[in-house]
């Protein structure tokens, strides 16, 4: 009879929800970083935020849920399918001090926040024209040069983007000498030059820049 009873025991605490755990971050804090984006010239980028698993640090804890908390109101985050979210930019919510408060499968010290810069979804599509392509491209650009400001040559150089897509496998030619490997398409500056248009076999997950120092 012990034994009967004792297996369900086992069971439950190997269950996955005992290991869920809750990340509390100031509101002010994500703020600073959304403040780099508020102007004209970085207005088609934004901060995507998750949290690394350690020690790898190769795939994202899994959120469960998020939402940014007041004393006067709750609202609730969007999480996408690679787990990350977005927060609004409003100074409201950091005057009235809200917190946002992520809920993971992990344990929270198991999870380190990381930050991602990206174009905003407007700009995930199937087609691009070569003024798309410049307009992100500039953007990008416009980030890395007011970051450095006179320390600018300590700064990455933006020398293209890199378009990636949900499918890790998907691999095939786009245009000349432009090819999607291993989901991720990576077009350089003077390629960029070269094409009138851009045409993706699907929508893409995310924009970011191609870098180097």
């Amino acid at each position: 009879m012990s034994k009967n009873v004792f297996i369900p025991i086992i069971l439950v605490l190997m269950s996955p929800w005992l290991y869920a755990d809750t990340i509390e971050i100031a509101y002010k804090d994500l703020y600073s970083h959304l403040r780099k984006l508020d102007n004209e010239d970085t207005q088609h980028l934004q901060f995507a935020f998750g949290f690394l698993k350690v020690p790898k640090k190769q795939t994202l804890c899994t959120i469960t849920k998020g939402e940014v908390i007041t004393d006067k109101q709750v609202l609730p985050l969007a999480i996408t399918p690679e787990q990350r979210f977005t927060v609004p930019f409003e100074k409201a919510l950091k005057m009235a001090d809200a917190l946002v408060r992520i809920e993971v499968d992990e344990p929270k010290n198991h999870c380190d926040m990381s930050v991602q810069l990206e174009t905003t979804a407007q700009w995930l599509k199937h087609n691009y024209s070569r003024a798309d392509l410049d307009i992100i491209l500039s953007q990008y650009r416009n980030f890395f040069n007011e970051m450095g400001g006179f320390m600018s040559f300590m700064m990455p150089q933006v020398t293209g983007l890199q378009i990636h897509f949900s499918d890790d496998s998907l691999s095939q030619p786009i245009a000349d000498d432009v090819s999607i490997v291993a989901g991720v398409l990576r077009i350089d500056s003077q390629k960029i030059k070269g094409l009138t248009a851009l045409t993706l076999p699907e929508k893409p997950l995310r924009i970011t820049a191609l870098t180097q120092r």
